[in-house]
């Protein structure tokens, strides 16, 4: 567990900009400002330990003092435990700073190949602590990441984190909400087509189970970080728990490390993006969470979204809000899942500044108790 308990003094921020409050298990930050305008955060938490994790990363974008500069937002939805996540939030940026100074600028290319060396890193971990540690190979994460950097906005997903962008249609006044990730969940017919055509050899690939359609009947995502036990087959053997392995070994990875990554050029009418676990968008639709953002102030805009959520969680299992706030993280997890939700606001002013126009870093990760 070294590897993954923070430094003591990697999380304390001196300046009150960066801090967080917490509520019960509810962490927020009503607002704050990054390089291209406000945002908001919050996070609950329902497991025994925190599996969101998430940062905003805003300033220099590269390892060099002369930019790109911009803004970088991460969700990092955990399951099997919360290591892949942290692992995430403890390497990706880092990455991309490093691939964006060796190609000079920001690109499809420098996020990808970000994800792909975050893979391999989480990869050797589990590798090295295999022995004492099998069941690491069965921990694994989402990630959604957004990055701003002139005036062009990049969207990059594995998994089913969501990020949804509010646009102002100016003849009728409503904000429309425009969903800008590619999900990948096999309860998606299409992503169950993608599966069985990847693994024409393998009838079984999906499975229909306890009416939710699994990946090899395990996992409900075929993209990630982590998840190694089912990307090689070396990991899929004693002493790993036997719900994990599988009857027959596998030739190639079942699950893929390769994000979607679509690419926005930003308009002024586009006035904010929602970045959030699936944990929210399993209580509010794309256009209910978007009118929420719209309709209220932007400081406290992430909480309000979470307590919308729980407040849906608490109706649908016939119950007040107020007595759902009671029960403990952990039994917590029986009545809705972690939730991270990140609202950055977009300010056209600050989108023209040209990306070498220096800010000042700030760097504010998502937290639990």
């Amino acid at each position: 567990m070294a590897c993954f308990l923070p430094r003591s003094d990697r999380h304390v921020h001196t300046s009150s900009e960066t801090g967080g409050r917490q509520d019960g298990l509810l962490w927020y930050k009503d607002s704050g400002q990054h390089f291209n305008g406000e945002f908001s955060m919050a996070v609950v938490q329902a497991n025994n330990l925190l599996e969101d994790q998430s940062q905003l990363e805003s300033g220099c974008l590269s390892l060099h003092e002369s930019g790109p500069y911009g803004t970088f937002v991460g969700v990092y939805d955990g399951h099997g435990g919360p290591e892949t996540s942290r692992f995430i939030n403890d390497h990706l940026f880092q990455h991309l700073k490093r691939f964006t100074s060796e190609q000079q600028g920001m690109s499809v290319d420098v996020i990808r190949k970000a994800y792909q060396a975050t893979e391999e890193g989480f990869l050797s971990l589990v590798t090295k602590q295999w022995p004492m540690k099998p069941q690491i190979a069965a921990v694994g994460s989402c990630c959604l990441v957004g990055v701003i950097c002139n005036g062009t906005l990049y969207v990059a997903n594995l998994g089913d984190s969501r990020a949804v962008l509010g646009r102002a249609v100016k003849a009728t006044g409503e904000v429309l909400a425009i969903q800008l990730s590619a999900e990948h969940n096999v309860c998606i017919e299409s992503v169950r087509r993608e599966m069985q055509s990847l693994h024409p050899d393998d009838p079984q690939i999906v499975v229909l189970k306890h009416n939710v359609w699994r990946v090899k009947g395990l996992i409900q995502i075929s993209r990630s970080i982590g998840d190694v036990y089912l990307k090689k087959a070396e990991f899929n053997r004693e002493p790993l728990y036997p719900k994990f392995r599988l009857r027959e070994p596998f030739r190639k990875p079942i699950l893929s490390a390769d994000p979607s990554i679509s690419v926005h050029e930003l308009q002024p009418h586009d006035q904010f993006v929602i970045f959030a676990s699936d944990g929210l968008w399993e209580h509010l639709s794309n256009q209910e969470a978007v009118n929420i953002v719209q309709n209220h102030p932007r400081s406290g805009s992430a909480k309000r979204l979470v307590k919308t959520a729980l407040q849906e969680a608490a109706k649908k299992r016939e119950m007040r809000y107020s007595d759902l706030k009671k029960i403990d993280r952990g039994v917590r997890r029986h009545f809705h899942d972690d939730i991270t939700v990140i609202v950055v606001f977009l300010d056209s002013n600050l989108m023209s500044r040209a990306s070498s126009a220096k800010g000042p870093n700030l760097s504010v990760r998502g937290g639990g108790v």
